[in-house]
C-alpha cells in the first residue's frame, strides 16, 4: 500500500517559481521604489538657501560699519555738566556724516557742557558738547513756571529765542507790558503742578524781574523768529 504525503502549499509555491510578495520572481531581490520628485520642494529649498546667504552678508556688513559710540542713560539738557555716570557705550551702524564721539573720547566728554539736549538714548555728537558754560558771563537762568495758555505748545524747544512777558507789570507804560530777552537753555515739566518748567537764561540785571513774574504766575513765554 503507498501513502502519499501532501506537500505544503509554500513549498509548492516556491517550486514553481511563484513571485514573492514583493512582486518579484522567486530568487530575485525587488528594486527599491523609486522616489516621486518634488519641484515645488527643490525651488522653496533654494530660494531659503538664497535667503540665508543674504541675510548673512547683510550682517557681516552691518558689523564691519558697526563701531563703539557714546550715549547717555537719562536726557542731558543744555548747560548741564556731563557725568562719566551719564554715558553709556554701545556699538551701532553709524552713518559717518554723524559725527558721533567714539567711546575712546568719554574721558574728554565728561566734565564739558551740554551744547543742546540730549535725550535718554540718544548718541552724543561733537555739535552737543561745548566748554562753555551755561549761564555764560553775565547772565543768569531762571527758572520760568507757565501754564499751558502761558506758552505756545510744543513750541519752545532748547535754544530757542524768546521773549519772557510779565503780563501784570508795565513799567512805564500801563498798556504795554514789560518784556525781557532770553535763551531756552531747558524745558521739563512740574510732577507736583503740572506746569511747564523753562529755564531760560536772561541777562543778569533782568533775571530778578523774570523771577518775580515767574513767583507771581504772571510770566508769559512768547517764541520769536529762529531765522
Amino acid at each position: 500500500m503507498t501513502t502519499t504525503t501532501p506537500v505544503p502549499e509554500n513549498t509548492r509555491a516556491r517550486s514553481q517559481g511563484s513571485a514573492d510578495p514583493s512582486g518579484a520572481p522567486a530568487g530575485q531581490i525587488a528594486p527599491p521604489p523609486k522616489m516621486r520628485r518634488r519641484p515645488a520642494l527643490i525651488a522653496l529649498s533654494v530660494v531659503l538657501v538664497c535667503v540665508g546667504a543674504l541675510v548673512s552678508a547683510f550682517a557681516f556688513q552691518s558689523m564691519s560699519n558697526s563701531q563703539e559710540v557714546l550715549t547717555v542713560r537719562e536726557t542731558i539738557h543744555r548747560g548741564q555738566v556731563i557725568d562719566a555716570d551719564d554715558l553709556v557705550t554701545v556699538r551701532i551702524g553709524m552713518d559717518p556724516a554723524l559725527q558721533a564721539v567714539p567711546a575712546s573720547s568719554a574721558e574728554a566728554v565728561v566734565g564739558k557742557h551740554a551744547a543742546l539736549d540730549i535725550v535718554a538714548g540718544g548718541v552724543v555728537t561733537a555739535e552737543q558738547v561745548t566748554d562753555a558754560a551755561v549761564p555764560s558771563a553775565g547772565n543768569s537762568v531762571v527758572g520760568v513756571s507757565v501754564t499751558a495758555a502761558m506758552l505756545p505748545a510744543g513750541q519752545v524747544r532748547s535754544g530757542d529765542d524768546v521773549r519772557i512777558v510779565s503780563t501784570t507789570a508795565g513799567g512805564g507804560d500801563a498798556a504795554e507790558p514789560a518784556a525781557v530777552e532770553g535763551v531756552v537753555v531747558g524745558v521739563t515739566t512740574d510732577t507736583v503742578t503740572g506746569n511747564t518748567l523753562v529755564n531760560v537764561q536772561v541777562s543778569a540785571d533782568d533775571a530778578p524781574q523774570v523771577a518775580s513774574a515767574s513767583a507771581e504766575g504772571s510770566a508769559a513765554i512768547v517764541v520769536d523768529s529762529q531765522e
